[in-house]
């Protein structure tokens, strides 16, 4: 696999944790450019981490891995995008705008599911393991770094419609996610 092969699986595998970057500066009401790198590096990172344990636990756990990776990746983004429909709903509370390890971990882990299964497949197919994650990583740092600055712009404007919009998103990935796997998308 070459060096553009890379780059486009890159590109596609951090699709969602684009949106989900998007998402995290839709709640935000102020930028921090420290905000865009904390989410660069929970999501580069995660996407980058999740293909080399893939590649690395191929032989013995794939039926496993694979068969229910949809599933958890469903349940964590459902879970999330419906706490955010129901905060928006409430005018009064501010924006949940963490970017701590309890906001962060669960949608770094959701976003980067599918990143395991591809670790999976460059087993099979002999990938170099090291360009391929570095590469992941460095496109989902940097497309995650300006989704979050594209959120924060939008979500300044937008408030608590931005939020409600964002839980929508979530849903509609994990149901993309699930219906992809299941053969019905």
């Amino acid at each position: 696999m070459n060096t553009w092969e890379l780059f486009i699986i890159a590109i596609g595998l951090s699709m969602d944790a684009f949106a989900v970057s998007i998402c995290k500066g839709l709640s935000v009401q102020k930028e921090d450019f420290r905000n865009n790198i904390i989410v660069g590096i929970y999501f580069g990172g995660f996407q980058a981490i999740m293909p080399f344990l893939g590649y690395l636990l191929c032989t013995r756990f794939s039926s496993l891995i694979t068969s229910v990776d949809h599933w958890v990746a469903f349940v964590l983004l459902l879970i999330i995008g419906g706490k955010m429909v129901v905060d928006s709903r409430d005018i009064s509370r501010p924006l949940n705008s963490s970017f701590g390890i309890k906001a962060m971990f669960p949608l770094a882990v959701a976003t980067s599911i599918d990143a395991l299964a591809i670790g999976i497949t460059f087993a099979f197919l002999d990938v170099q393991i090291i360009p391929a994650i570095t590469i992941i990583g460095a496109v989902t740092f940097v497309f995650s770094v300006v989704g979050v600055k594209i959120g924060t712009v939008f979500g300044s404007r937008f408030k608590s419609k931005a939020e409600f919009m964002g839980g929508i998103i979530l849903i509609l990935m994990g149901t993309r996610i699930l219906l992809e796997h299941l053969n019905l998308f």
